[in-house]
């Protein structure tokens, strides 16, 4: 079978590597506490950088064994798995070292309800030590039915599967449909990598088997979460104002689809934006074109393709649509779209994130390993990580969420765990059909305004462009400085002008770097001083640059954004990008 021998001496690999008896193995986990760490290739800060790694990432640990510095990290170095197969050093002082210990038999309560639920030893440890921290969190097993080595291989196909990664040992060399200059097929190494559950058992990449579906343990949270979610935007206070609570109708709405609220929430803030731009979509109220469309309403942009807007122009493209379906009152709109959204993957089967690219439990058998909402291997433990921080910032993570997680049979005892992710890439190397303001939100970063943010300081031009593109499509970004010098590497900063097009439209965005108000792509002396002297009336900061000194996003620059910036430079506090 294709890559077979290659999957089996992989995991022969990874169980001489850990020793992975069950009835005792150990593996150690490395949790960053510093943000925008660097992993080197050696243990020292003269060794080159692999890449930058973010705060609260979490990572499985080569050994427990601390390496001697070589310069920079007094305290030693560890040295961690980070994507697939190749490993790096990572300074001592940035994590936090804790223990995944494998037992022969269940022995806490924990572990005796997971294997009774069906989920093997090797699931036991990464859940139970999730179920410590979030008591209220459930895990329910999808039982496969599939080999696990025959999964892998189908998932390894030519053109199934992609990766963002030179390593070697992550590219497919047999495969002849190259994707881009910068995705490559994915190896079978490393598909069983990203494909394996037990390798996402983090606090954050857990949410890619967040189950879709109306919750009725979170039906009490549905209204409040979703309510925060929107309480910004104008369409949200726009109804507020006249009598309708957006959340008690996306609430209701869900609930008859059968689908999250939070989730159907999240879209239609995607689709509808913070401003007052599709104003006409949400309100009801347009009366232009003889008053054919007035009384209809279009939450989330459906009709609006590109070559209808171009020639006819989003409103009209949007109503259209809303009259033909007949959604001529607002919870028949949100409804209607909820229940679009419900029955084109959650109903066939493909109700998570790790389904809509893995789709291994297909309604359909004739869909098996196909039907897949992306290409890019690394999309759901992304995407995941974006879903945690939104319950998070809203606050209710402690909610009673439940996952379900894949079990396929023959499964090796052995695997490790990385945290770090990438984003979701399109089905071919054409421009994107997705809005601007998608491409920016789904490549993980923020948009509003001509602006996009979101950017942490220190970050590479190259690992913009390769985000953006991932969604947009190689070759539909441009990146230039603020004097329109085309670049293609080196640091990204305030004012950068980033020019994104899709199938029909392309639009020029300035780059917001919370902090760096020089725009040299860091937070120092320099940024201190230009906010000091605005705040006193010596200097002046405007447009993209006073939004950069606002670190506390509260719409003035002031003490206390002098503070926090003062605080980075000092490395006792991180700026929120």
């Amino acid at each position: 079978m294709k890559n077979k021998l290659l999957i089996k001496f992989f995991l022969f690999f990874l169980l001489f590597i850990f020793n992975m008896n069950i009835c005792h193995a150990t593996i150690y986990r490395a949790k960053l506490v510093g943000n925008d760490v660097n992993l080197r290739s050696g243990p020292g800060t003269n060794y080159s950088s692999l890449k930058t790694l973010s705060k609260d990432s979490e990572y499985t640990m080569v050994n427990d064994t601390l390496y001697p510095d070589e310069g920079g990290c007094g305290n030693g170095w560890y040295k961690i798995y980070y994507e697939a197969s190749a490993t790096g050093y990572i300074c001592s002082n940035y994590i936090t070292v804790s223990t995944l210990v494998f037992k022969e038999e269940a022995t806490t309560e924990c572990e005796m309800a997971l294997k009774e639920a069906g989920f093997p030893a090797s699931y036991w440890p990464g859940l139970c030590n999730l179920k410590e921290m979030h008591p209220t969190w459930e895990f329910s097993p999808v039982f496969t039915g599939l080999d696990w080595s025959n999964a892998v291989d189908s998932e390894s196909e030519c053109g199934i599967s992609y990766i963002a990664s030179s390593i070697p040992t992550n590219i497919d060399n047999t495969c002849k449909n190259p994707y881009t200059k910068t995705w490559y097929p994915a190896s079978s190494t490393a598909v069983a990598y990203y494909m394996d559950p037990r390798n996402w058992f983090s606090e954050n990449t857990i949410f890619q088997f967040e189950y879709l579906r109306y919750s009725d343990l979170l039906k009490d949270k549905y209204i409040d979460a979703t309510s925060n979610i929107l309480k910004n935007a104008e369409f949200y206070k726009y109804h507020l104002n006249i009598g309708n609570n957006l959340g008690e109708i996306i609430n209701e709405a869900g609930l008859k689809a059968n689908i999250s609220p939070i989730f159907v929430g999240g879209r239609i803030l995607q689709e509808l934006g913070n401003a007052t731009s599709l104003y006409n979509l949400y309100s009801g109220v347009y009366e232009e074109s003889e008053g054919q469309f007035k009384g209809y309403y279009n939450f989330y942009n459906f009709g609006v393709t590109d070559s209808c807007a171009t020639s006819r122009g989003t409103t009209i493209c949007g109503l259209e649509y809303a009259k033909k379906n007949n959604w001529n009152s607002v919870y028949d709109a949100i409804y209607g779209g909820a229940n679009q959204i419900a029955s084109s993957y959650i109903a066939v089967g493909q109700y998570n994130g790790y389904l809509q690219k893995f789709n291994v439990v297909p309604t359909q058998a004739s869909k098996l390993y196909g039907h897949q909402y992306m290409t890019n291997i690394a999309a759901p433990s992304s995407e995941a990580k974006t879903t945690y921080n939104s319950y998070k910032n809203l606050g209710v993570l402690e909610s009673a969420f439940v996952f379900y997680i894949p079990i396929y049979n023959n499964m090796d005892d052995s695997f490790y765990t990385e945290g770090n992710g990438a984003v979701d890439t399109p089905d071919d190397n054409e421009k994107s059909t997705l809005d601007i303001n998608t491409i920016i939100v789904s490549s993980g970063y923020k948009y509003q305004s001509g602006t996009i943010s979101g950017i942490a300081q220190n970050t590479d031009i190259k690992t913009v462009k390769s985000n953006l593109e991932s969604i947009a499509g190689a070759g539909n970004v441009l990146i230039k400085t603020k004097d329109d010098q085309l670049v293609t590497d080196g640091l990204i900063g305030t004012g950068f002008k980033i020019t994104i097009k899709n199938q029909t439209l392309e639009e020029t965005l300035m780059v917001v770097i919370h902090g760096d108000t020089s725009g040299d792509g860091i937070v120092n002396a320099l940024d201190l001083l230009q906010v000091q002297k605005n705040i006193l009336g010596t200097y002046t900061l405007n447009d993209v640059y006073l939004n950069a000194g606002d670190t506390s996003k509260d719409g003035i620059v002031n003490a206390l954004d002098l503070l926090q910036i003062q605080k980075s430079i000092l490395g006792t506090y991180t700026i929120e990008y």
